[in-house]
């Protein structure tokens, strides 16, 4: 689908693309939000697509960040009334590192006129955009609804099914070259889904706890699962496969484990298969005294990062873990800590291991901001 958008359309009125998804600050969700409801008001009988990790200029595929859809849903329900269905997928290609993957955002057609019931960065409350060409604009009275794009969308939408020999090829792949170095399995589903998964296993506690964990649904071509620090366990049964992700946290240390999320993967006779989540996450509670020290202490070594102030070997030490203990203070009720850690990207992005890090507690942060109500 994303080959066959990139190859035969430039941006119109069903489709647009993005360098990258910005959802941390609210002046890139009002932008998301903006296309996405333009798109739906302009295909209200069709699909409608954005590809994220796409140079505008020239289409080449960069990549972005894995994300999860289900927060995409949130939070087009948060802002929009009569919001579209959106469906997030991650789709891997064979010349990206394997932490980037394409993001395929589905907009899925609804009949209605959708508008923001609420106000965000410069959008105003009751504004309706339409897309016009390429360029997504605020509606002024009313307006047409076209359903001329129709047609096309769903030829792009045929020429694009999968088939037995992608589906084999997609396992060889994946089993063989991307992670010839890992423990990786696969297994059929109904006789028509294939889940491929790999990763590092260790006993922890009893448990069997895989770490840089891949997990894709091959025949769909879509990442399940990604991630090169938490640890998930796997169960599966004749009709279901469940990923149960876990979190090392704490302060100075990583050996704490606590579940985060399940999500479970039902398959059905028909050929329907349906993806359900669960978040499990309850944030470890520490002494708010210590906390305090802890947090200026911190605070105290992102002033000396921001001025080039060279770091002792402790406080070099204290880097390593600097995003999950903002983490765990921002958790006990230190409400700044999370934006202090956003601020901080800058800082942190020349240290490979420690912005791993920071992604992946802005990743548990989201998770809980649309999930733990």
């Amino acid at each position: 689908m994303i080959k066959n958008l990139l190859a035969h359309h430039d941006e119109n009125s069903f489709y647009d693309k993005k360098r990258q998804l910005n959802l941390h600050s609210r002046e890139g969700k009002a932008k998301f939000l903006k296309h996405i409801c333009g798109l739906s008001n302009s295909n209200p009988s069709n699909n409608s697509y954005i590809v994220v990790g796409v140079e505008d200029q020239d289409n080449e595929i960069v990549g972005d960040d894995f994300f999860d859809d289900s927060r995409i849903q949130n939070l087009v329900n948060a802002f929009l009334e009569n919001p579209p269905t959106i469906q997030y997928e991650n789709v891997p290609f064979p010349n990206l590192p394997k932490d980037k993957v394409v993001g395929l955002v589905t907009i899925k057609p609804n009949g209605k006129i959708s508008y923001f019931k609420k106000g965000i960065h410069t959008i105003l409350a009751n504004t309706v955009f339409i897309r016009i060409g390429s360029n997504t604009i605020p509606a002024e009275g009313d307006f047409n609804r076209s359903h001329q794009n129709t047609e096309t969308v769903i030829g792009i939408e045929n020429n694009s099914r999968n088939s037995i020999g992608h589906t084999l090829d997609g396992v060889i792949d994946f089993m063989n070259f991307r992670h010839k170095d890992l423990n990786s399995k696969y297994r059929v589903f109904k006789e028509l889904f294939v889940i491929c998964w790999a990763g590092i296993p260790k006993r922890v506690r009893e448990k069997t706890l895989l770490s840089r964990v891949d997990i894709e649904l091959i025949n769909e071509q879509i990442k399940l699962f990604y991630s090169a620090l938490d640890e998930v366990t796997i169960e599966f049964d004749e009709d279901s496969f469940t990923i149960t992700e876990y979190i090392p946290l704490g302060l100075n240390d990583r050996t704490s484990y606590y579940a985060l999320e399940q999500q479970t993967i039902r398959f059905y006779e028909n050929g329907y298969y349906k993806i359900d989540r669960t978040f499990l996450f309850e944030p470890p509670e520490y002494n708010r005294k210590m906390l305090y020290h802890i947090y200026n202490s911190t605070l105290a070594l992102l002033e000396k990062l921001s001025k080039k102030i060279p770091l002792t070997v402790r406080e070099n030490r204290d880097l390593e873990h600097l995003p999950s203990t903002m983490m765990i203070c921002y958790l006990n009720g230190f409400d700044e800590a999370k934006q202090k850690l956003i601020d901080a990207k800058l800082l942190l992005k020349p240290h490979p291991s420690i912005y791993l890090s920071f992604k992946e507690a802005l990743r548990v942060l989201r998770k809980m901001k649309y999930d733990a109500s």
